[in-house]
């Protein structure tokens, strides 16, 4: 499959590596479609407002209209619940009415998932994220020094098979997993692994045929047994979900008139865009992000968090997401570009927010458009508590907080002193007591960074509503630092 079209909200990563930064990001693309899906939601989850619902109808009507976008679908997540589901537009030459339950392929949003199957077989023991791949399939460039991390990183070296915003020739015939990789993943690496960041499809494929030789199953039947069912997520291969009742995927040449295009042949995504579903279904998976369901809290944390190179840059890329702060705010995104569909996903975890919106065209940049301005709509003003710059570095303070909360403590991010401090009684401490707080509602830096005794103080408020906690930190300079202090008091 085709990465995803750049997001509007991305941009190329300013700290990463020299590569290909188009990943297939080059052009955005989303629609939506028309019909609303009504939907019972608690009160506490911050229902849309009829004057919020009237500015989002506007938003996919005019994009739509502007782009000759046929379709869209939307799912709004607020306080950590599912809010709106509704459908605009044309789904498909046979339904010009659309439905909110409609499956649109997600393409490139499908590589998180794929990446969720990783961690969860790790968690299993059935693999390490840093066994090489030579470990599950053999004969790739270089298999015995390119690691699993490094395929869902992006950082293999391994030559995208799909670079195109558009089907080639080839795609007009089936393939396997392995017909992919025998064609692209014996190639000379475009740079040694581990050096640089360039998206590779052809990576994921690989990833997607180990995890079916860990678990002994197909991915989708694993995907399915581990995620979809336990989130009561509906998802369908997208090969499968072509023909009357499903969304017809839709181009356009230049500016000429908007045609049904005709979907790849069977086996071109595989584990690097499989998946199918509604925006209501993939607005689940996102609850499960910002609620730290299913994947533990260290899981979540570990696939969201960028991959770094030696010198201490960042892609901004994690495990199958983009992780970013912009404007100060955190996000969680990917995007995906089918034949004939683009998509987009992103996720505020601290707003406990998310957006979700699929259109049934691969031109135009009005599914990140759309999602763009309904940001605008349904978040708050970004919390004044971070100050410029140090976004990134409450996020790992946020990372290491969780994992004392939830027991899952990385001893490899704190100095030999603060191992030291962390005897297991102290964890077991720190684990009970904060465990029983739940989920905080906000966690903000306060004031800036300070430097003290060759150390970098910074601290964090923590509030619960009716509780709130002081963190008093003390961490090395420089590249990848450590924490010498990191210390959870009560405060008023």
């Amino acid at each position: 499959m085709r990465l995803p079209i750049q997001p509007l909200f991305w941009n190329n990563p300013p700290n990463a590596p020299p590569g290909d930064f188009r990943s297939k990001p080059t052009v955005l693309k989303l629609v939506i479609l028309a019909l609303s899906l009504g939907l019972a939601v608690p009160a506490t989850a911050q229902e849309i407002t009829a004057s919020e619902r009237a500015q989002i109808d506007r938003i996919v009507a005019k994009n739509l209209a502007s782009t000759g976008t046929p379709s869209a679908s939307v799912a709004l997540v607020r306080g950590g619940r599912l809010v709106f589901a509704k459908a605009y537009g044309k789904q498909s030459e046979a339904q010009p009415v659309a439905r909110a339950d409609a499956p649109y392929q997600i393409a490139s949003i499908s590589k998180q998932f794929t990446a969720a199957a990783l961690l969860l077989l790790q968690r299993d023991g059935k693999l390490s994220l840093d066994d090489t791949v030579s470990k599950f399939v053999p004969g790739i460039t270089q298999g015995d020094k390119i690691t699993i991390r490094q395929l869902l990183s992006h950082t293999s070296g391994l030559q995208d098979y799909w670079p195109q915003d558009y089907s080639f020739a080839l795609m007009a015939t089936p393939t396997t997993p392995q017909g992919i990789v025998d064609r692209w993943a014996k190639k000379p690496l475009d740079f040694p692994p581990g050096t640089q960041w360039q998206y590779s499809n052809t990576g994921y494929v690989v990833a997607g045929m180990i995890v079916e030789r860990a678990a002994g199953m197909s991915l989708l039947a694993y995907l399915e047994a581990r995620i979809f069912k336990p989130l009561g997520m509906t998802a369908i291969d997208q090969d499968l979900a072509v023909g009357p009742g499903y969304p017809q995927g839709y181009q356009r040449f230049a500016l000429g008139p908007v045609r049904p295009e005709k979907p790849a042949a069977k086996g071109w995504l595989f584990a690097a865009g499989e998946l199918a579903m509604s925006a209501a279904d993939l607005a689940k998976w996102d609850i499960a992000r910002i609620e730290r369901t299913l994947l533990t809290p260290a899981e979540w944390a570990e696939q969201e968090t960028p991959v770094k190179f030696g010198d201490g840059r960042d892609a901004g890329y994690g495990l199958g997401v983009v992780s970013l702060t912009r404007n100060g705010r955190h996000f969680v995104e990917h995007s995906g570009e089918a034949v004939g569909f683009l998509s987009e996903n992103i996720v505020y975890p601290a707003d406990k927010a998310a957006i979700v919106v699929l259109v049934n065209a691969d031109f135009s940049d009005a599914f990140a458009t759309i999602a763009q301005e309904i940001a605008g709509v349904i978040l708050p003003a970004a919390t004044p508590g971070t100050p410029s710059g140090e976004a990134a570095e409450t996020a790992r303070a946020r990372r290491v907080f969780d994992m004392l909360r939830t027991g899952t403590l990385d001893r490899a991010v704190l100095t030999e002193d603060m191992n030291y401090y962390f005897t297991p009684v102290a964890l077991d401490d720190y684990k009970t007591s904060l465990s029983a707080l739940g989920e905080p509602q906000k966690f903000e830096a306060q004031g800036g960074p300070r430097l003290r005794g060759g150390f970098v103080n910074r601290n964090y408020r923590v509030d619960y509503g009716d509780k709130k906690l002081l963190i008093i930190t003390y961490s090395e300079a420089g590249a990848n630092p450590r924490y010498e202090q990191f210390l959870v008091q009560p405060a008023q």
